[in-house]
């Protein structure tokens, strides 16, 4: 079960590096299906990972001074996902203490996570058709970085793909500042909800030799999937990305009707 979860991990942040959408996105719905483990302790463990990813990421970014985000933007991302990271958390205790069978509230998120990832499939193929904006409100910047954080905290999966697409879309910004936006605002929104959850003293009971390999293994598939990226066309990686999100679709249909 133990060898199951680390290689899980280690295919899905490679695809997800490969792809630019992390792994989370790809974690979460694979486990869901599996049965493995509770959906709570599923939400935890994907959290934590993505949340050692993003670490890391921000971490190479920082010691090769790579970072090329705007600060204000950046920091005001940051801040509200930070916020809405422990919201997140509670909103989910919440929606899942209004039903005797925890998996209802689990088949809620693979309805959301289902839903989000076909309009992100939708806007990827046809980014080309619609008009991106240019917002320079630091209310606005507030507001989206809350969103984006409250969204992925509540599924326990990051944001990947959501955070890379909206960003792009509302600040017409290049892919690669977008991800990286991406990342400070997992990084804010994943540490603060699962710091929440240690400190409420609800985190579920997972090995911490699953949970450190899981971490190990999505850090490793990280930077094999960048290696990789260099070296296929950038038709196969979407190719790949398209691919990856209709099987996150599919996998969320099976779960929704395996948890309710």
């Amino acid at each position: 079960m133990e060898i199951v979860c680390l290689v899980i991990a280690l295919l899905a942040c490679t695809i997800g590096a490969i792809c630019g959408m992390g792994g989370g996105v790809i974690i979460k719905p694979i486990l869901d299906a599996t049965g493995l483990y509770s959906v709570a302790a599923i939400n935890f463990m994907s959290g934590c990972t993505v949340l050692g990813m993003s670490t890391w990421s921000i971490f190479k970014l920082t010691i090769h001074k790579e970072a090329n985000s705007d600060l204000r933007k950046t920091g005001c991302l940051a801040v509200s996902a930070a916020v809405a990271g422990v919201v997140g958390k509670q909103l989910y205790k919440i929606v899942e203490g209004q039903y005797q069978d925890p998996d209802t509230a689990g088949a809620m998120q693979a309805g959301i996570l289902m839903l989000a990832t076909i309009l992100t499939l939708l806007y990827t193929v046809n980014k080309e058709k619609i008009p991106t904006c240019q917002i320079e409100k630091t209310s606005t910047f507030l507001l989206i970085g809350f969103g984006l954080g409250l969204l992925g905290a509540f599924l326990g999966i990051g944001g990947g793909p959501f955070n890379v697409a909206i960003i792009c879309a509302l600040f017409s910004v290049s892919i690669k500042e977008a991800a990286q936006n991406s990342m400070y605002i997992i990084f804010c929104s994943q540490g603060m909800g699962l710091l929440s959850l240690v400190i409420d003293k609800n985190v579920p009971q997972i090995s911490p030799w699953v949970l450190g390999g899981m971490i190990g293994s999505g850090i490793l598939g990280s930077e094999l999937g960048r290696q990789i990226s260099k070296r296929v066309s950038e038709k196969k990686v979407v190719l790949l990305f398209e691919a990856a999100m209709v099987g996150i679709i599919l996998l969320n249909i099976w779960n929704i009707i395996n948890l309710i």
